[in-house]
């Protein structure tokens, strides 16, 4: 007698769906709430209870699964290419995912403007916050062969040290929510911090399996990270850095950053959508919203290493007959670095000052770079072509169905 053959899409333990529990309440009403709101924030409130991960398999539709795979083999293509010529495309692809992942929490600033933050300059503090997230972002990918709770803090204490030191690399340790005035009124109130620790270390374990399809892995870490909320601020900009990390440590990429929060981008309402769908139990939507982002970003991402080897083309080809080595240094700096001093270019490429001032001058007259500003004493120049490059990444990530 034959037996009809069971799908392979069945017969699988459904993927946890977060709890609740009652905790007290003992915090201060808000200044800023209205005497309803205040009389509403007294009493205990309800508060998220995460199941544990570690060893549990997520469920992927074959569909979703096949897309996933596709991206992932779209992501290892990404790298590949970019990183026959990785020295200008890591840095430029590693600071523009920080500043999409920072849009993400409405965190924005122009290209010029980051890259003179990340020189010491303080003007602009949506600009200075960036400049941080490239700092976490870089510290992600350098900790990444250990993706260790040790090694999350640090890429929150590089995030945050510069403006909010008390709470850099440091679990939280009081109760955080999200909307509202207080806990009571909140649209989603994350475990209280008691039970952080132990969520973070279940967490850590997830990310050590090798079992999973690395992208599948990725979005649903990511997703448990964000509704642990182990952080009072930055868990958006965090748990971002931790897939750029788990995608490194996985062997996906190897040289360059995939600019996924470019991605994630274009669609914030399907992208916070997916992460109230997983804390339901669906790990799907997630694991496809990332798959799909993926394209997007590395279409993106493709764009602007076009647009940076047609601006070095340019330079190139309006240089002086037979230039010197050390210009041609000088235009391969500017091609990851948009903002430079001369100090910077003595040190990064070796040359004299002398030739480092000649230099800047030669490229200057061309057009390859703009005096600046003055920051901690020292002139600042910029290379337009390059900063509008990234402008257009930003414009083209930015282009978005907003929630």
């Amino acid at each position: 007698m034959n037996h009809p053959r069971k799908s392979t899409d069945q017969v699988q333990d459904p993927w946890p769906a977060i709890g609740s529990e009652e905790v007290q309440w003992a915090g201060a009403p808000d200044a800023s709430a209205s005497r309803r709101q205040r009389l509403m924030a007294r009493g205990p409130y309800q508060a998220a209870v995460v199941p544990p991960i570690a060893h549990s398999q997520p469920f992927i539709s074959s569909p979703v699964a096949a897309l996933a795979e596709e991206a992932t083999i779209d992501m290892v293509r990404f790298d590949r290419d970019l990183g026959e010529d990785a020295a200008p495309f890591a840095a430029l692809l590693l600071r523009s995912e920080s500043a999409a992942s920072s849009e993400i929490e409405d965190l924005t600033a122009g290209a010029k403007r980051i890259a003179l933050a990340q020189l010491g300059d303080h003007s602009s503090t949506n600009a200075s916050l960036i400049a941080s997230n490239v700092t976490a972002m870089r510290a992600a990918i350098d900790l990444s062969d250990d993706i260790s709770l040790d090694n999350i803090l640090s890429m929150h204490l590089a995030l945050l040290e510069a403006t909010h030191p008390e709470i850099a690399g440091r679990l939280r340790t009081q109760a955080v929510w999200i909307g509202g005035k207080s806990p009571h009124s909140a649209s989603f109130v994350p475990p209280r911090h008691e039970a952080v620790k132990a969520s973070m270390a279940d967490l850590v374990a997830f990310i050590q399996r090798d079992d999973i399809p690395v992208l599948t892995q990725a979005a649903i870490a990511h997703a448990q990270f964000e509704t642990i909320h182990p952080f009072p601020d930055g868990n958006g900009r965090t748990g971002r850095a931790i897939v750029s990390a788990l995608l490194r440590n996985k062997g996906v990429t190897e040289k360059v950053t995939i600019p996924l929060s470019s991605g994630l981008l274009a669609n914030t309402k399907s992208y916070f959508e997916a992460l109230g769908s997983y804390q339901g139990g669906n790990p799907e939507a997630i694991t496809e919203m990332f798959a799909e982002s993926t394209f997007s970003a590395t279409d993106n991402g493709r764009a602007l290493a076009a647009s940076i080897r047609d601006a070095q083309t340019g330079i190139y080809a309006a240089l002086p007959h037979n230039p010197s080595e050390s210009l041609r240094w000088t235009v391969d700096l500017l091609m990851r670095e948009p903002a430079l001093t001369a100090e910077m270019l003595m040190e990064l490429t070796g040359q004299s000052s002398s030739s480092a001032y000649r230099n800047i001058s030669t490229l200057e007259s061309l057009g390859a770079l703009k005096p600046s500003s003055h920051i901690k004493g020292r002139k600042v120049w910029i290379a337009p072509p390059v900063i509008e490059a990234l402008d257009e990444f930003a414009l083209r990530a930015g282009k978005r169905v907003r929630g």
